[in-house]
């Protein structure tokens, strides 16, 4: 209850703070939207010139891209950790976190709230349900619940490596570089893992899992019974790469001295 309390007191003054520059929040909804369907044109482009991609169709391709949107617009909402090395690290305002009772990086969380983002997600379930309903696709009763399970488990991939990343923030008091980087290979989970190399599957399945944030959940829901398997591995990679970043974490702040003088 302590924690809920939290979250419900950061969002009113993040509504608060939004009510005073308005404009502000709707040019960040405008431009998320706009990256999003520059995306998606991008997709539909490639099928001007082909019929399938890695034997997926088009309806089937923008679909695991709509559930790609998903679990990443609740991410970029709720776990947003760029700039924490310039703003906590640089500046000091991790001792200022450090002071207070509730654990730090769950307060680092709220204080870069951006509920925005969620246009995002909600976006990737209609165009979900467009292409769904092109393939002919009907809702079964698990559909629902595989879905908020799938979802938050993409989630806590991302948590899990992202936080891991910024850890490395402690051991120095520069940008590390590596968080771009890792935004760019993201992308790559939305398209089937076929399309790649050996090397590349095995570095989007295993070492960073994004394939598990798109293409191999949405598979689930397209009945690619060649995927179902890993689809089902989902949960476990979340728990796994969430624990990896947390351990990550809070190794990082036992070797965290303080900004100093």
């Amino acid at each position: 209850m302590y924690y809920l309390g939290l979250i419900s007191e950061y969002l009113k003054n993040y509504m608060k703070t939004r009510l005073t520059y308005r404009a502000d929040f709707w040019v960040e909804v405008i431009s998320d939207l706009l990256f999003q369907a520059t995306n998606l044109i991008f997709i539909f482009v490639i099928f001007m010139h082909t019929n399938s991609l890695g034997g997926w169709s088009e309806n089937e391709v923008v679909f695991v891209y709509g559930f790609f949107m998903v679990p990443f617009g609740i991410f970029s909402c709720f776990i947003n950790l760029w700039g924490f090395s310039e703003r906590y690290i640089v500046k000091g305002e991790m001792d200022r976190i450090m002071t207070r009772p509730a654990h730090n990086l769950f307060q680092i969380f709220l204080e870069n709230v951006d509920p925005p983002a969620l246009v995002g997600s909600i976006i990737g379930i209609i165009i979900m349900v467009i292409s769904g309903s092109n393939l002919g696709l009907v809702m079964e009763w698990w559909t629902i619940p595989a879905m908020i399970i799938l979802t938050l488990s993409a989630v806590a991939i991302y948590t899990g490596i992202y936080t891991t990343l910024t850890s490395l923030s402690f051991y120095s008091d520069a940008p590390t570089g590596i968080l771009p980087l890792m935004y760019n290979i993201q992308s790559y989970g939305r398209y089937p893992v076929t399309i790649y190399n050996r090397a590349i599957q095995v570095l989007l399945t295993w070492i960073m899992p994004f394939a598990f944030v798109g293409i191999y959940p949405a598979s689930l829901f397209l009945h690619r019974e060649e995927m179902q398997r890993m689809a089902f591995l989902t949960p476990v990679m979340g728990i796994i790469f969430f624990s990896i970043g947390l351990t990550a974490w809070n190794y990082g702040v036992k070797k965290y001295r303080g900004a100093g003088s």
